[in-house]
């Protein structure tokens, strides 16, 4: 490989020949500001932010977009550079709003935090930032025109990374504004809800459309009976919040928290994700047994769910007909639960706690409620519970270990992993293979579908049949997958998607990174491996052995795929536009 050599800040470093500015400061450990780079996907010099001395140069260059050249001399702090940052950063301030003691990313903002840091104090150019629009018509998502900084990052992840489109920047010059074509709302278009602009977005002007104050409504009802569940990776993101290092286990604490802020009953998410197993791993021995579509595709996903219903209808048939665990959850917590405890099931108010957004659209899609109420009543995000536990005055870090409640509470390893991308299809092998086989199995653990590759692929034995399954996450990489499918180049019998990139570990809703977007891969892979050890401390790690399931079956549902189970436990999805009308 041709390299290069070259001098930065009077330091000498060689590097790859193809090399950045920005890139080649890195390796020496000099931090260049950035906004608007994303690696590999937004590289496109538009904040200026960036810039840099370049010795025989008359202006200085963005460094992001600079490659390197043999004998070059930088500088990055030179007197020029750091007026003409400052320069440029109050330009920037000067048309966004700047409510930040009251904004949802003080603290954890990139703009706020590269002002300290250039030791900005005031700005000296008067702005139009209150004249930008502002968008409340998704379900889920919040996007304030007034903090947009024009960075283009939410545009390169919804376009490159999830391959969705649905946001650009539309006008020219001052009049530029990052929104969907034709000045429509995100509910207009076919947003996916999967919150990953609001990750990328270095201020505030995405977020998840909060519901917090629904929640503090309900659980000072005394006529409400307020049941919460939280989803197996809020747990190992949770801590984030309080200042715990990036996927520390914080299930206890958590559950001893909902219990403070006043829930009757803390349920375990991993239950139904165990329950969803044992629904989604008979329905496909029933496709393999009976000639039934093939590949068998989860639907656990609603971000997912919903690309698959706008992009790809002709394979809506290959979803599987299962609902998501939070779905479940709620079709339980409304019949047997509400028998067994013997509440009325028009008093019982459900929440649930999730990594994702889309689950706050999902809740509300009414091909979901078969209970004859609505299954899920409203969806925090991990990021609104951690708001909620500061509110109330809990200090989270101190708070003892407690155990959530029988009988919704009872799971198992196999559910545990359900937040990691490569998680559902393992813990249906550990079923499945064993239902086929009769026999014990010797090793629970399937590396080949872990991990943060975009597209896995494994050749599993069960008995004598051989399944070929794959796992994606993101729906750019599922996009790939299923291109291949159709074209006839790959051929699978199961298939895992997860709409995030990581899985829910990297849901919407999940703590902003505090290392920056550009580091969140490391992030992901510490969540990862967090719920992956927790897995291995269980006593019980396969969904069929959970007792309570067990029980669940015997007491009330009578088998996997039985008629009860899929009244409450199936449902149906369909085809949607790319331009949705109003009835959708």
């Amino acid at each position: 490989m041709d390299t290069v050599n070259l001098t930065i800040d009077g330091r000498k470093v060689t590097v790859p020949a193809n090399t950045t500015v920005l890139e080649a400061a890195k390796k020496l450990k000099i931090k260049i500001p950035t906004l608007c780079y994303v690696k590999e996907i937004n590289a496109i010099g538009a904040c200026r932010m960036c810039l840099v001395e370049v010795k025989g140069n008359r202006s200085l260059q963005a460094s992001c977009v600079l490659p390197v050249t043999e004998g070059m001399e930088i500088k990055t702090n030179s007197p020029l550079v750091r007026t003409t940052r400052r320069t440029v950063l109050e330009l920037i301030l000067s048309n966004h709003n700047r409510e930040c003691t009251f904004c949802a990313r003080n603290s954890k903002c990139e703009l706020q935090k590269l002002a300290m840091e250039l030791g900005v104090r005031e700005i000296s150019f008067p702005g139009e930032a209150a004249n930008q629009p502002i968008d409340e018509g998704s379900p889920a998502l919040h996007r304030d025109g007034s903090k947009c900084i024009l960075c283009r990052r939410c545009v390169a992840v919804c376009h490159q990374i999830q391959t969705v489109g649905v946001i650009q920047a539309t006008e020219r010059g001052f009049k530029t504004t990052i929104e969907p074509a034709f000045g429509k709302s995100l509910d207009e278009v076919a947003c996916i809800l999967c919150g990953q602009c609001i990750h990328a977005c270095p201020v505030a002007a995405l977020q998840e459309k909060d519901d917090r104050e629904k929640v503090w409504k309900a659980l000072s009802d005394p006529a409400l009976h307020v049941v919460v569940q939280t989803a197996p990776a809020v747990r190992i993101a949770l801590g984030e919040e309080f200042g715990l290092e990036e996927g520390s286990p914080v299930t206890g604490k958590m559950v001893a928290a909902l219990r403070l802020l006043g829930f009757h009953r803390v349920f375990d998410t991993d239950f139904a994700a165990d329950l969803t197993i044992m629904e989604e791993g008979h329905e496909l021995l029933h496709r393999l047994q009976k000639g039934g579509t093939l590949p068998m595709i989860t639907s656990c996903s609603p971000g997912w769910v919903k690309f698959v219903e706008h992009h790809y209808p002709n394979l809506l048939p290959h979803l599987s007909s299962c609902k998501s665990p939070q779905q479940m959850m709620g079709a339980i917590v409304k019949t047997y639960y509400a028998q067994q405890a013997a509440i009325d099931p028009g008093k019982i108010y459900l929440v649930s706690i999730m990594p994702c957004i889309a689950k706050k659209y999902e809740c509300n899609r009414p091909e979901m409620n078969a209970s004859g109420y609505q299954d899920v009543d409203v969806v925090l995000t991990t990021r609104e519970l951690a708001q909620m536990i500061r509110q109330a005055g809990i200090c989270f870090t101190d708070l003892p270990e407690e155990d959530f409640d029988s009988p919704l509470g009872e799971s198992t390893g196999a559910g545990l992993i359900f937040g990691a991308s490569g998680g559902v299809t393992e813990a249906a092998l550990r079923t499945v293979v064993e239902i086929v086989t009769g026999q014990e199995m010797e090793t629970l653990d399937y590396e080949e579908v872990r991990g943060l590759e975009g597209i896995k692929e494994s050749t599993v034995t069960a008995g004598e049949q051989q399944l070929q399954v794959a796992v994606a996450h993101g729906t750019g990489n599922a996009r790939k997958l299923l291109d291949q499918i159709q074209k006839g180049e790959k051929k699978y019998h199961f298939i895992e998607v997860m709409a995030c990139p990581g899985g829910c570990i990297g849901g919407g809703g999940q703590p902003i990174a505090p290392v920056g977007f550009n580091e969140k891969r490391e992030v992901l892979l510490k969540r990862s491996e967090a719920l992956y050890q927790d897995d291995k401390r269980k006593k019980i790690r396969k969904a069929h052995e959970n007792e309570m399931i067990q029980k669940l079956y015997r007491d009330f549902l009578g088998s996997p795929n039985s008629k009860k189970a899929k009244e409450l436990l199936h449902t149906q999805y369909c085809k949607r536009s790319l331009v949705p009308s109003d009835s959708e």
